[in-house]
């Protein structure tokens, strides 16, 4: 048997909220995209050109998404490449590579959101304390 191996890590930022929703069973299903940036040469100089990728997150990893990320926030994925077909509603094959997202971490704290309409605020998350105590 032979091995292989199918293993992405990204570190950038969201373009946008992610989706949630809801698969009939109940399963959550968090969809965002997110930005890396890579350097290229531009002439003499070195410039930025940004790569965009598709993540999705399921279970309770898909509501942690949508809980704690939103347009902005930097993130690590690790996870693995999956392409997949559907047909749309004109009959035409219509494909989609993205990250089915394995583990998620936030890279800075989530900033603090205005008050809802029933005047509840989010907690801040608490600081990462460098002191492991075992």
């Amino acid at each position: 048997m032979s091995k292989s191996l199918n293993k992405v890590m990204l570190i950038g930022r969201l373009g946008a909220d992610p989706e949630i929703r809801y698969t009939p069973d109940g399963v959550a299903v968090a969809n965002f995209r997110m930005a890396t940036n890579r350097p290229v040469r531009q002439g003499e100089k070195w410039g930025e050109e940004t790569d965009w990728h598709r993540v999705v997150a399921f279970r309770k990893l898909g509501e942690i998404a949508g809980e704690y990320l939103s347009k902005g926030s930097q993130v690590y994925v690790e996870g693995r490449l999956q392409t997949r077909s559907w047909e749309d509603q004109d009959g035409n094959t219509r494909w989609i590579t993205e990250v089915v997202a394995r583990e998620l971490i936030l890279l800075e704290p989530k900033a603090v959101r205005q008050p809802n309409e029933a005047g509840d605020v989010e907690p801040p998350l608490p600081p990462v304390e460098d002191d492991v105590p075992f």
